[in-house]
């Protein structure tokens, strides 16, 4: 079985990642705070021996190379559109490219443990269920895990809100598909995450 990952990241530039983030702690540091993120993650997918890791840029095309060097990692540029668009295209790339199973997984939730993803690749291999969420505590979901693709799953969703995992589970739900939910986990959005993010590992701010 052909296991697939895709990293949803960004170009990590001063201004452009971590808004929010940067809202307490200025560009500067928080374009810094993302790149520390977006290495961690990178480095618990390398653990994955098994898994085809994929990273999805959102960044001009004179970057992608710079940042797959930089990076030592797959990478290709996001496709155009909102979040649910950019997703569903880069499933149907990862399908096409012979995965039988996929999942997706954000930059800035550096101390994901890995165990969450092994599970999720688990569940997906014993055909059920149809979908598995890693539900975030803010109402969003850490990882989306697919056989394939449902269009669905990717339109009239809020993105960046509340309730992306509420919409997204009807979704499901009115196509007939069955879900699976993961042990919940929390991003790192805003300060508040970041301290908690800290307080967890031990971190000196």
């Amino acid at each position: 079985m052909k296991k697939g990952l895709i990293v949803f990241a960004r170009e990590p530039l001063p201004g452009e990642v971590k808004t929010r983030l940067a809202a307490s702690l200025g560009d500067q540091l928080a374009a810094e705070s993302y790149e520390s993120m977006l290495s961690e993650v990178l480095q618990t997918s390398r653990c994955l021996s098994d898994v085809e890791t994929v990273v999805f840029w959102a960044c001009p095309e004179k970057s992608l190379l710079i940042l797959a060097e930089r990076y030592r990692c797959n990478s290709r540029i996001q496709s155009q559109g909102d979040l649910g668009q950019r997703m569903q295209a880069a499933f149907e790339m990862m399908f096409a490219d012979g995965c039988d199973v996929c999942c997706v997984i954000g930059s800035d939730a550096p101390d994901l443990p890995i165990s969450y993803i092994r599970e999720a690749y688990h569940l997906l291999g014993k055909e059920h269920p149809d979908i598995v969420f890693g539900p975030s505590r803010d109402g969003g979901y850490y990882l989306l895990g697919l056989r394939q693709v449902w269009a669905k799953l990717f339109a009239n969703i809020s993105w960046s809100s509340s309730e992306v995992l509420e919409q997204s589970l009807t979704a499901a739900m009115d196509s007939g598909l069955s879900t699976v939910l993961l042990p919940e986990w929390q991003d790192i959005d805003t300060i508040e995450d970041l301290l908690a993010y800290q307080e967890r590992n031990h971190v000196n701010s």
